[in-house]
Order: structure tokens, then C-alpha cells, then sequence
């Protein structure tokens, strides 16, 4: 095979890993739903490039409101690479203790309230901290990890606990250590990873579930759709009520957050 097909190759065993994983990922679709139900929301969370699943799963063609996608740029913006809001600035901060704490400050969490977490190595202290701190506040956590990158890895905590040590769920992307997954002549380091694909799968598997099971609930999803596949002003409609939806919901997350004011009518 060339590297072109090696690549193709290894991605068919990663959707077998996915398949295989069926049974979980409806567990953690239905404890996603009875959130959506309830009208909380499912905290996203991943540092560095974990972000792309957390973008993946809301907002996107195709998905819709009822996920809270905690996205912070001084851990996921990669562009300058180098310089200010560099790449190395960004690995540092995600494995400072106690920046999940100040992130999660800012949401009213609620034990009605799911999450899922991203890491495919499991090892970086800002998920492993999100996961702990919503656990520890009587939030489900369903995490995304490499299992065989995870095994491989030394956790970045002093006590050496793992995010999967903080999980409800595992799920695996099924990509190997190191993430990088072809070889090639001449080259001693392997090139083009595969956590993102097996993570995207997982993600949109859950997707999927969930929406089956809010409709047949009686509670289908505004899915934010193209003008292409519904017409422009049911595109519009969806576009717009999604929106207001995901406020509705976002609102819950702030109303009652910390300190009480006569604003919050307490």
C-alpha cells in the first residue's frame, strides 16, 4: 500500500473501534438526552485540539441546542503558532492546577447538568481537573480519550490520576500511541493523526442517538440545517430559533451564579 491508502486503512480500524463501542455511546446519548429534556445543558470541554470535537458537536450543520461548548482560547488558539498567544503559552496553561476551577466559576452547575470531556492522551491537568470538579459536583461525565495513547502517557498530576479516572463513560477514538499513524521510509517519526477521527465519529454517533431519542420523546431538535436541503426561510427559522434556544438554556447557567444581587431576586 502507499501512504495515501495506509492512511484509508487505518481509519477503517478505527470506525471498527467506534462500532464496537455502540452499547456506550448510547449510554451516554441517553444520559445527554435527559439532560436536553430536563432543559439543562451538556457541558463540552478540550484543550488544544480536543476543541475541534467540541465545535464539532455544537454549533455545525447538523447538530442543535442543548450543549455548552466551553471552548477557552487561551488553551485551544493555535494560529499565531509562535509569538503572542503562541502554541507553547497554551500547552503550559493547560497544565496549570486550578484553571478548570476559574473556568467552571463562571456556570451555575447543576446535578441535572452531563458533560463530556475531551483529552486524547488524558493526562493534561485542565480536563482532568474539569472532569473531577463536575463529578465532584454530581455531574455525569462522559470523556473522549486515546486508550492506548492514554496507557502509554504519565499524567501531568502530582497524585498521576488520568481523566479516565474522573469518567463515567470511556469512550476511545481508537487511534494508536502517539497519535500519528503512518510510516514512512526514511522518516524515524510517524505522520498524520488519528484521535480526531475516531473522536469526530464518536461525537456525531452520540449526535445521532440524541436526537432520536429527544424526538421520540416527543421533543424533536431544531437542527441548524442549509437553505440547500430545507429552503432558505425554513434555513432562517432553524438558524434563528436554535440560536434563542441555546440563550434559553445558556441563561440557567448564569442566573443564579454566585453571589446573590437583587438581580438575581435573591
Amino acid at each position: 500500500m502507499n501512504v495515501i491508502e495506509t492512511y484509508i486503512e487505518k481509519c477503517r480500524a478505527i470506525a471498527n473501534v467506534v462500532e464496537a463501542q455502540q452499547a456506550q455511546i448510547q449510554e451516554a446519548a441517553t444520559l445527554f438526552a435527559q439532560t436536553i429534556l430536563t432543559g439543562r445543558m451538556v457541558h463540552l470541554f478540550g484543550s488544544g485540539h480536543s476543541r475541534i470535537m467540541v465545535e464539532e458537536m455544537w454549533p455545525r450543520y447538523g447538530s442543535f441546542p442543548g450543549f455548552n461548548p466551553i471552548v477557552e482560547l487561551s488553551l485551544t488558539y493555535h494560529n499565531n503558532v509562535v509569538g503572542a498567544n503562541g502554541q507553547r503559552q497554551a500547552m503550559f496553561l493547560e497544565n496549570v492546577p486550578g484553571l478548570a476551577n476559574r473556568i467552571l466559576r463562571n456556570f451555575d452547575i447543576s446535578p441535572a447538568d452531563t458533560a463530556l470531556i475531551i483529552s486524547s492522551s488524558g493526562c493534561n491537568i485542565a480536563p482532568i481537573e474539569m472532569a473531577e470538579l463536575l463529578q465532584l459536583q454530581g455531574v455525569k461525565v462522559v470523556s473522549i480519550i486515546t486508550k492506548a495513547h492514554a496507557a502509554g502517557s504519565t499524567s501531568k498530576r502530582a497524585d498521576g490520576k488520568k481523566l479516565g479516572d474522573f469518567s463515567d463513560i470511556i469512550l476511545d477514538t481508537g487511534a494508536p500511541l502517539g497519535d500519528a499513524m503512518v510510516h514512512i521510509d526514511g522518516l524515524e517519526t510517524p505522520v498524520s493523526p488519528g484521535s480526531t477521527v475516531g473522536g469526530v465519529m464518536l461525537v456525531n454517533c452520540i449526535k445521532a442517538e440524541v436526537a432520536r431519542l429527544l424526538t421520540m420523546a416527543g421533543k424533536p431538535p431544531k437542527v441548524l440545517s442549509s437553505g440547500a436541503l430545507v429552503g432558505n426561510d425554513k434555513a432562517v427559522t432553524l438558524f434563528e430559533s436554535a440560536y434563542d434556544e441555546h440563550a434559553h438554556r445558556l441563561s440557567k447557567l448564569y442566573a443564579k451564579l454566585g453571589y446573590p444581587s437583587y438581580v438575581s431576586g435573591e
